[in-house]
């Protein structure tokens, strides 16, 4: 693990980069967040970013989240995405640790979630594989429409996320992202929903996302460090 005077510094330059990307893409200060992607650091990582200013943490595993929640007890500006595919028999759970679901994917999710939790309804990104991936979870380019007429009344949609293809270099997710706005964009006339949330970016990309226009980046490496076995 990296110390605290460590990941402060780190996430000190990606919190520069960030402002920068979004100064040179002429959008204005705030308009993108930064999720810190926690998955494998221990609850003291997470402790010592929060410290550092840090005020968003993506999970991927529903258990993991768990046991590091209850670990650091409460951080009470701390707010928890969950950015990992959801099993439907970890929904119950799911719902007591999250604010944010960033992978909602089927109907029978999103009626599994307004089920357990009628009031206030959770609040989710649909998650779209535009690079067809059969390793990735979400939903194909032509499913995002009918998805959001069928859930649109059971949960409070905010937005899209998606995880890009690997590519040779930054530049390679850029067609992505720019789909995922225009996508988006499309979406809200089309809908009348707001949907205002692009959770898209990581490490290798975040500050191409910023420039196509995403208002969350999840970042993990570049703050602290490799993952955790």
């Amino acid at each position: 693990m990296l110390t605290e005077s460590e990941i402060r510094a780190r996430l000190d330059d990606v919190r520069g980069r960030l402002a920068d990307g979004l100064q040179r893409s002429g959008r204005p200060v705030g308009a993108c967040r930064l999720l810190l992607a926690s998955k494998t650091q221990s609850a003291e990582a997470i402790a010592a970013a929060y410290r550092s200013g840090a005020r968003d943490f993506g999970e991927n595993y529903v258990q993991e989240a768990a046991t590091k929640r209850a670990a650091l007890g409460e951080l009470p500006e701390a707010t928890w995405h969950l950015i990992g595919h959801l099993q439907s028999n970890k929904t119950r759970v799911a719902l007591a640790i999250f604010d944010l679901i960033q992978t909602l994917d089927s109907a029978k999710l999103a009626a599994a979630l307004r089920r357990l939790r009628p009031t206030p309804p959770m609040r989710t990104l649909i998650e779209v594989n535009l690079g067809g991936e059969a390793s990735k979870s979400g939903v194909s380019l032509g499913a995002v429409e009918p998805l959001i007429a069928a859930v649109r009344d059971q949960v409070a949609l905010e937005g899209l996320m998606t995880i890009p293809p690997p590519g040779a270099s930054p530049e390679a997710s850029r067609p992505y992202f720019a789909r995922l706005r225009e996508l988006r964009d499309r979406l809200a006339s089309a809908t009348g929903l707001t949907l205002s949330e692009l959770s898209m970016g990581m490490t290798e990309d975040y500050t191409v996302a910023i420039e196509e226009g995403a208002t969350i980046v999840r970042v993990g490496r570049a703050v602290f460090g490799e993952r955790n076995s």
